[in-house]
């Protein structure tokens, strides 16, 4: 059972083949489960080059972010967790749909629900698909009831096989121990305000990072500054960071 000094999920929890962060496999586990294929996943080459950034089309939707889960980051993660109660949250007032990860090794599919259950992605998804269909049984729910949901969700689990299977390097073991993680931003609204949303199963619950202007999305240097950026300032040498963002289809 997961605590608040170890949030991973047990040892005996049902368990996935790790994601590989390839915009290819993703943009197929996607549109697969329901989502439009005007949207896609992106390769992000740099957070850091304007020049390397312009290859993805704005707006971007949403950012996932794979990164070492170092001491120096767990360290952070204890102290801005001190204290926070667990998340509660349930229904259509929620700012942002959460998911607390219980399955071992899946957090690239946390990330991925995530950035299509939230912000203008969530009205990519199409009808009569198993992603609204899991969208709309989960709003109601309360965190752990929504995460038992995704435990039984059939159609998750297949998918997600398939897109494991399909990266471009061997995949781990679904029992191995992976120290890379993966988070989630997204720009959702908030009290009439655009607000940049961190979102982690590993978590107490969702987090917001500041608020954005109407025209800043979650590649605009606000949104780089309090989101990616954090991490690589915690990274401790370890360059195993890398970005795919979701965005307009470039077919």
């Amino acid at each position: 059972m997961s605590t608040t000094t170890n949030p991973d999920p047990s040892p005996n929890a049902l368990a996935f083949v790790p994601l590989e962060a390839n915009p290819e496999v993703m943009t197929s586990l996607l549109h697969k489960l329901g989502l439009s294929q005007a949207l896609q996943m992106h390769d992000v080459y740099s957070i850091t080059e304007p020049e390397l950034l312009a290859f993805v089309p704005r707006p971007a939707l949403a950012l996932l972010l794979v990164f070492p889960v170092s001491a120096t980051y767990e360290s952070a993660r204890l102290a801005e967790d001190a204290g926070v109660p667990e998340y509660a949250g349930k229904g259509d007032g929620e700012p942002v749909v959460w998911y607390k990860q219980t399955i071992r090794n899946a957090c690239g599919l946390m990330g991925l629900l995530h950035a299509v259950s939230n912000g203008p992605a969530r009205g990519f998804i199409q009808e009569n698909t198993p992603l609204q269909t899991l969208l709309q049984k989960s709003i109601p729910l309360p965190p752990a009831e929504r995460s038992a949901l995704l435990e039984r969700t059939p159609e998750l689990a297949t998918a997600h096989q398939e897109a494991a299977s399909q990266g471009a390097t061997t995949a781990p073991d679904a029992r191995d121990d992976v120290d890379l993680h993966y988070v989630c931003f997204v720009k959702a609204d908030r009290d009439g305000e655009s607000v940049l949303w961190e979102l982690d199963g590993r978590r107490k619950g969702p987090i917001a990072r500041g608020v954005l202007g109407p025209n800043e999305d979650v590649l605009s240097d606000k949104a780089l500054l309090w989101g990616p950026l954090k991490f690589l300032e915690r990274g401790g040498g370890d360059m195993r960071f890398s970005c795919v963002a979701l965005a307009g289809s470039l077919d």
